[in-house]
């Protein structure tokens, strides 16, 4: 069986409660550029039936249509977003409470590049020794920095592990 000391050597050194300021901003290390693949395939397992994000064809001869391409589902857009900023933001996470104020702001499209950036926006007591709750506030934006999706997540986050106690 793995204790709290063991799972503390398996992930980074930082991420803990008490790493989080209110008011930080994180720009994530990565971003993830959509493919066909990704828009099409999750969008048929969701069983999305809105053609907007699988046939090209009724997209284009659409007359007076918002987008003359496929647009991708918004599900994957802030989902993306979400695992962008999971590395920074949820690592040392123990349970996730909230995930509320989603905005698709900008339509992402097959080619577009999506870019994670995190505000943290309050810090309190969860009542317990181990873990804090954070509240974040997710952004994602495009390759053309236009604003695609945010989101607020409030996580219980464990707090940095006492050294040197009984």
């Amino acid at each position: 069986m793995t204790t709290g000391t063991d799972i503390a050597t398996l992930t980074s050194p930082d991420g803990y409660f008490e790493d989080f300021e209110v008011g930080m901003l994180i720009r994530h290390a990565r971003g993830k550029t959509v493919t066909e693949m990704d828009n099409v395939l999750i969008t048929n397992m969701v069983m999305n039936t809105a053609e907007g994000h699988f046939n090209e064809d009724v997209m284009r001869k659409s007359p007076g249509g918002i987008f003359s391409q496929r647009v991708v589902y918004g599900g994957i857009n802030l989902s993306m977003v979400l695992g962008l900023a999971a590395q920074d933001t949820a690592e040392q996470c123990l349970r996730e409470l909230t995930l509320d104020k989603i905005r698709l702001s900008h339509p992402v499209f097959h080619g577009d590049t999506l870019y994670a950036y995190t505000e943290v926006l309050e810090k309190r007591d969860a009542g317990q020794d181990d873990a804090g709750i954070v509240c974040f506030r997710h952004y994602g934006l495009n390759q053309d920095d236009k604003l695609c999706v945010q989101a607020e997540r409030t996580a219980l986050i464990r707090r940095r592990p006492k050294r040197g106690t009984p």
